[in-house]
């Protein structure tokens, strides 16, 4: 008997340790959540309601209804509460129990009709003296077109610009999630506490990872940059204070967590009804002109680069675009030797640019697990081991997803452009290349005897151009060596696809010179011959009263059509048309004794 009462004690010790170790380590853990986690237990079905803890700290509660403008608002609750024997004002925005009830309340997101609800409990409250609690746990302000048709914004504003002026005190709760102005509506307080797993944010982290990294993937790395915690905000002086919760959240002891609840609001309660109203108000203004620490007559750090927008923020502009392209561009173009320094290090940075896009490509299309799950594939096969079937079709499939996410208009325009760059520079090296490798080969079948009557030849063609006189032979010397050429371009299996000389730059342009002095010279002789020059003075101190008028129309329909019928222009348009033949003659994309190469055709 007394060996089954040790066996009992030792099993109970046995018991209560391991309860003390389960609850060690559920105390760490909800000491430890992510903001993420704590988003998750303020929206948890179970989660008390504002009317749940409103019934449990009241001792008498009765329910106000209606805006006395629309319909009563089932999203927003307003009444009149007793807790030790004082009277005050609730207000808060209802969540539901259940899916019926949650469709019933609009899951806690209230019409303006609901807004002006409050307002009205507000300005009655302010009226008979009665202090006014409010209860905040709502998405955000219900933003359908409806909403927007009867003023959403508006009785928004007009309860913050209202609550401000109230001569009562104000305490607010925040006991779930409160979504940007649609929580801040009912939340512009003397005292702002909030719940331990509570949280406050001016966007949810699920649309604000979808406005800036392009996926709802990335929500809790949203809510971290957010800040959106009790913690956080009691931090920078944003809530007065965090009301404590039992481990898992409020709905592991509703009862619990409002008596928490009720604590807090009469130990503000008591400060704040010591103040007279000139206090209060200025309390109240205080407190939020204190909400972001500026300091004014102190100098500031200059202005920072923030980039909000990982996969845009390196996007460059078409201007920069396409002068980096023609730096690049010259720069392989001209350059003596197949390496150039400096070429290679802008081209090695803009590989570099484009892995980087990629990989922030890949993690805001949620693409990352996979892409690194291929990575650990990869590595586990042999070198020599061929890549199986299942493995390439996930390659294919992984990259079939990333270019189909890249191709959507309007996204990834930064990676976009630094591909088509990158393609660019790729395609003019391979041009270059090419261009070398032939020329070398060219170079080795041209004997040298053609190479240096080639090279006499432009000497000559340099001479002429200065107006030195040509020499017959040398001219003779020159087909025999372009018939040479041609033979050893056949002989290395090159067609000839054709060769002809450019025209002289400085001759032609005097050639137009030329041809518009005649054409000039013409027009000044019929202007002498017809007497124009009265209505050409006429027309001038037309034009400097009005340009536009109707008169300066008809004198110079009438000088054009008297200069038409009296120049004799057939002989100018021919002179003009066979300079417009020479022109496009000489502009033909032929270099000298130069040689265009494509695929193999000369």
């Amino acid at each position: 008997m007394k060996l089954v009462w040790i066996l009992l004690i030792k099993l109970v010790l046995w018991k209560t340790s391991i309860n003390r170790l389960a609850y060690k380590a559920l105390k760490d853990l909800y000491t430890h959540l992510t903001p993420i986690q704590r988003l998750a237990i303020a929206r948890h079905p179970n989660r008390p309601t504002a009317l749940d803890h409103i019934l449990n700290i009241t001792e008498k509660w009765v329910e106000l209804h209606g805006d006395r403008a629309g319909y009563d608002d089932p999203a927003m609750v307003t009444g009149i509460g007793t807790m030790d024997g004082k009277s005050y004002m609730f207000i808060g925005q209802q969540k539901g129990r259940n899916t019926k009830e949650n469709i019933f309340r609009n899951f806690a997101m209230p019409t303006p009709h609901g807004y002006r609800k409050a307002l009205r409990m507000m300005k009655y409250a302010d009226h008979h003296g009665l202090p006014i609690i409010t209860f905040v746990d709502t998405p955000g302000a219900y933003a359908d077109l409806k909403s927007e048709e009867l003023g959403q914004g508006e009785a928004i504003a007009h309860n913050l610009r209202t609550m401000f002026g109230l001569k009562v005190p104000i305490v607010t709760v925040v006991v779930g999630e409160g979504g940007s102005g649609g929580a801040l509506a009912i939340a512009c307080p003397n005292k702002l506490f909030m719940l331990e797993n509570s949280v406050l944010y001016v966007a949810s982290p699920e649309a604000c990872a979808a406005i800036l990294w392009k996926s709802s993937q990335a929500a809790p790395k949203a809510a971290e940059k957010l800040r959106i915690t009790a913690q956080e905000h009691y931090k920078r002086k944003i809530a007065d204070g965090i009301i404590p919760e039992p481990l898992g959240g409020a709905h592991a002891d509703p009862v619990w967590t409002s008596q928490q609840i009720r604590f807090a609001i009469t130990r503000a309660m008591d400060e704040l009804t010591k103040m007279d109203t000139e206090e209060l108000l200025r309390h109240r203004m205080l407190k939020f002109r204190s909400i972001g620490g500026f300091q004014e007559g102190k100098p500031v750090e200059p202005e920072r680069k923030r980039n909000m927008k990982p996969s845009d923020a390196s996007m460059l502009n078409a201007a920069d675009i396409e002068s980096d392209l023609e730096k690049l561009k010259k720069n392989i173009l001209e350059a003596k030797v197949p390496s150039d320094p400096i070429t290679d290090q802008a081209i090695e940075k803009l590989k570099q640019d484009v892995d980087n896009e990629v990989t922030r490509a890949f993690i805001s299309m949620g693409l990352q697990e996979k892409l690194e799950s291929l990575k650990l594939e990869l590595s586990r096969a042999s070198d020599n081991q061929t890549l199986n079937r299942n493995l390439k079709v996930k390659v294919d499939k992984l990259m079939q997803e990333f270019k189909q996410n890249l191709s959507r208009p309007g996204t990834y325009l930064g990676l976009k452009q630094k591909l088509e760059k990158l393609s660019m520079v790729s395609r003019l090296i391979e041009q270059k290349e090419k261009g070398e490798k032939l020329k070398a080969e060219v170079n080795q079948k041209i004997p040298s005897e053609i190479k240096e009557k080639l090279e006499q030849l432009q000497t000559a063609q340099a001479n002429l151009s200065k107006g030195d006189p040509l020499d017959e032979d040398l001219v003779a010397e020159a087909v025999k060596a372009k018939k040479e050429l041609i033979e050893v371009l056949k002989s290395a299996n090159l067609e000839i696809v054709g060769v002809a000389k450019r025209k002289a730059a400085a001759e032609l342009q005097e050639k137009i010179v030329n041809v518009k002095k005649e054409i000039d010279g013409e027009i000044e002789r019929v202007i002498d011959v017809a007497g124009l020059h009265g209505k050409i003075e006429e027309l001038k101190a037309e034009m400097a009263i009005d340009s536009s008028s109707p008169k300066v129309e008809k004198l110079q329909a009438e000088i054009k059509e008297e200069i038409r019928t009296s120049l004799d222009d057939t002989a100018l348009k021919q002179k003009v048309e066979n300079l417009r033949r020479e022109f496009a003659t000489s502009s033909e994309e032929v270099i000298d004794d130069k040689v265009i190469a494509e695929n193999g055709r000369w």
